[in-house]
């Protein structure tokens, strides 16, 4: 029998603190696994779902991207997997009685976390103007509603079309065919809050804005780095990966403010010796400032230029663009400039530049760590400037992996989910489709919540996610989306997205992963591509939460053709009937999607196509691999402040809490905390366990404040603070954003600590 939902909403800034652990996995991960599975779905049922996780013939895990190795486990699974899983095949209910019982405004004061834990959404639900409760609504008047606001528009580009990562390639593919038919690109999605700044790196100077290894290279890489990433809460299966390849005889290198026990010692509970022993996975950890990523890479490569074989001298001059001017630049990094930037012993350093030097294949991984400051793109590039002087593009073993978050994030982008689309893809949807689709580029995230602000958008319609927990600077976001006439969420659970309507509102309740999708044409699966660039089947086989749900391939079609209609000559119907006829037309219009149905009919799926891993060759404006040159940069934090990082705890994914411990650094029972060196803890005068008002500094003078948090004495790097997401968030200026990529910056958040106002 599942445990029933919280009925009270439970005290979240009282935690428990002990000295964190320096192992992650092992018997604790599966019994916490486990335990939330049980409580979720019961005995029978956790055991039959979970056994089909990530398998070649079941459903793709709703948690991380991370991809699958060729010869699974039977539990291909991780504990915060277990979780997610748990969270969508729930046998909690959310049906009309639960709104009827609960006003907006009461639900407004719930906590995200109580949000989640009421269950599985079951009725279609509109909130009408001046309302104060939900009520259900049947499917047909939900998208003539919906039809009702977008054609009243003045112009299409006056509604935002949002997705999560989470979309299947069908839903998405069919999501913009829509959206770009009712004449707008004002396409945001999660990419534009996490892996933007990547995709922008990577495509100037690779041409591709993916990663360019697959797991086969992480085995057989000499030397793997791990910048600005914690695997062991975020892409736990990533540790088995790293074991594997520390058993091939590679060396890591962990480049993070904060050690992070996964990185450490892994102890994989899928062997008898990962539980007895585990494996110490760092080789060197070095505990890097916040921000000082570009000068330690531009350091390093400046040290490359000097070394005798440094530089892959073959290499470079086939295959780049750029050397002599970016080699002119990289040779005045300044040694002392360098250490106050990173924090770091020269000498620590210097041990890397040996383990870069003594390795023939590198791979470097990243994530937000890297990606959510102003300065992220130019530090992306100076990673890749590392790899490109040590040839270490196109060769087995070696290359750039940004790790990216939600399971097909990287699917979603692939199949047109983008604000400014590519010309090519463009001409080949005209083609195929025989419409013109707007060419004029559209609103990403941080544009999309000024469009609210300003009144220059009205409907705001969310494929999955929690678009208001997620973004930045949570008070303007908020006021924002209330500003709407119209906002609609595809949803599986109840989220703070659901509470802060437009003067209208609808949820919209869809199939999960795990659950079978039955369609006119019978049986129906959807693919996904994980970080790697591997395409591949997923189908759920438990019966839905309810007979009211949708798929969200039939939810976008029926509501394209409320609200196209007759203009539309796109057959949304047949569409939504068999999603094999969808595949045909990707097949046609997504390069890399060649013979989709025959090719995703084969067990594990196939690859997509990457020119510079495949061929050496680079799809940019030179036509070949470029070296960038840009300033050193790296936040500057005035005295009696601290550089605030946003992150995650081990029992969360992305703005899903799970629960309240982060087991991995000793916190228990609760979430408002702030992680403070203790040194830096005592000279601003907060002894451990006192309480503060965390207040953000930024140059447009406001201050934005999160109020009663619990000071942890804990070892970040000096001068830094980490706290958790969204509850921070609050704190992240709206514009204050990645140079090119406009991703919000929510890894350098200038504080200042006062004593709190509320404990």
């Amino acid at each position: 029998m599942a445990s029933k939902p919280p009925q009270s909403d439970p005290v979240q800034d009282s935690p428990e603190v002990s000295p964190p652990p320096h192992s992650a996995a092992g018997l604790p991960g599966i019994g916490h696994g486990l335990r939330a599975a049980q409580q979720q779905m019961g005995v029978r049922r956790a055991a039959l779902t979970l056994l089909r996780v990530n398998q070649k013939d079941g459903f793709d895990c709703p948690g991380c991207a991370w991809p699958e190795p060729e010869h699974r486990h039977a539990a291909e699974f991780c504990e915060n997997g277990a979780k997610a899983v748990a969270e969508e095949a729930t046998l909690r209910r959310v049906a009309p009685a639960f709104f009827a019982a609960h006003s907006v405004a009461d639900l407004a004061e719930r906590s995200g976390y109580w949000l989640g834990q009421q269950g599985r959404l079951t009725h279609p639900m509109y909130l009408a103007e001046g309302a104060e409760h939900y009520e259900p609504v049947g499917w047909d008047r939900a998208f003539a509603i919906v039809a009702e606001e977008l054609n009243a528009l003045g112009s299409p580009d006056e509604a935002v079309f949002y997705t999560s990562g989470r979309t299947s390639n069908e839903a998405a593919f069919l999501y913009q065919l829509f959206v770009r038919e009712f004449g707008t690109n004002n396409l945001p999605d999660c990419s534009n809050m996490c892996h933007e700044s990547s995709g922008s790196a990577l495509t100037e100077t690779l041409g591709v804005g993916k990663g360019s290894v697959l797991l086969e290279d992480l085995y057989r890489a000499d030397l793997i780095v791990v910048a600005g990433q914690n695997p062991g809460t975020n892409h736990p299966r990533m540790l088995t990966a790293l074991e594997k390849a520390k058993a091939s005889g590679a060396r890591i290198i962990t480049v993070n403010p904060l050690p992070e026990a996964g990185m450490e010692r892994f102890k994989n509970p899928q062997t008898p010796k990962g539980l007895a022993r585990g494996t110490a996975l760092t080789d060197l950890f070095l505990q890097i400032r916040i921000g000082g990523d570009q000068a330690l890479f531009r350091l390093l490569n400046r040290l490359l230029l000097d070394a005798e074989d440094g530089v892959d001298r073959a290499f470079v001059r086939e295959h780049t663009h750029g050397y002599e001017e970016f080699a002119a630049v990289a040779r005045s990094a300044d040694w002392d400039e360098t250490l106050a930037a990173t924090g770091l012993e020269r000498g620590a350093i210097e041990e890397a530049l040996r383990m870069v030097l003594a390795s023939r294949r590198t791979v470097v991984c990243w994530a937000m760590g890297l990606t959510q400051h102003k300065h992220s793109v130019p530090t992306i590039r100076e990673v890749v400037n590392l790899l490109l002087l040590r040839g270490a593009i196109g060769r087995p073993g070696a290359g750039v992996c940004p790790v990216r978050g939600h399971s097909n994030v990287q699917g979603d982008r692939t199949m047109g989910i983008f604000e400014r689309p590519a010309p090519a893809f463009l001409d080949a949807l005209e083609r195929e489709f025989g419409f013109a689709p707007p060419r004029a580029h559209g609103y990403d995230v941080v544009r999309a919540i000024r469009a609210l602000r300003d009144g220059d958008a009205k409907v705001f319609l969310a494929m999955g996610g929690n678009f208001v927990s997620a973004s930045p600077d949570t008070e303007v976001t908020e006021a924002a989306m209330r500003r709407a006439r119209l906002t609609v969420h595809v949803s599986t659970k109840l989220n703070r997205s659901h509470v802060v309507t437009g003067a209208r509102a609808l949820i919209l309740p869809t199939l999960g992963r795990t659950e079978r999708d039955l369609q006119a044409h019978g049986e129906q699966f959807v693919t996904v591509e994980d970080s790697m660039g591997m395409v591949h089947a997923s189908r759920g086989r438990l019966a839905p939460a309810g007979p009211e749900l949708l798929s969200e391939p039939a939810i976008v079609c029926r509501l394209a053709r409320a609200v196209l209609g007759g203009r539309s000559s796109t057959p949304w119907e047949e569409f939504a009937g068999d999603y094999a006829t969808v595949r045909d037309r990707i097949a046609r219009v997504v390069p890399g999607f060649e013979d989709f149905n025959v090719r995703i009919a084969r067990p594990g799926g196939f690859t997509l196509p990457h020119a510079p891993r495949d061929e050496r060759r680079f799809p940019t404006a030179t036509g070949k691999a470029n070296f960038t040159a840009a300033p050193v940069e790296y936040p500057r934090v005035p005295a009696g402040r601290l550089l605030l990082q946003t992150l995650r705890s081990h029992d969360q994914y992305n703005t899903t809490v799970y629960g309240l411990d982060d087991r991995y650094r000793g916190i228990k029972n609760g979430r408002r905390v702030v992680l403070v060196h203790p040194e830096d803890a005592r000279t601003l005068g907060f002894a451990d366990g006192s309480y503060v008002d965390l207040v953000s500094e930024w140059r447009d003078g406001v201050d934005r404040r999160a109020p009663g948090f619990r000071v942890v004495h804990y070892p970040t790097a000096r001068g830094c603070a980490a706290a958790y997401y969204p509850e921070t968030n609050v704190l992240v200026p709206l514009d204050s954003t990645a140079d090119t990529s406009n991703t919000p910056a929510s890894k350098s958040v200038v504080v200042r600590l006062e004593p709190s106002t509320t404990a």
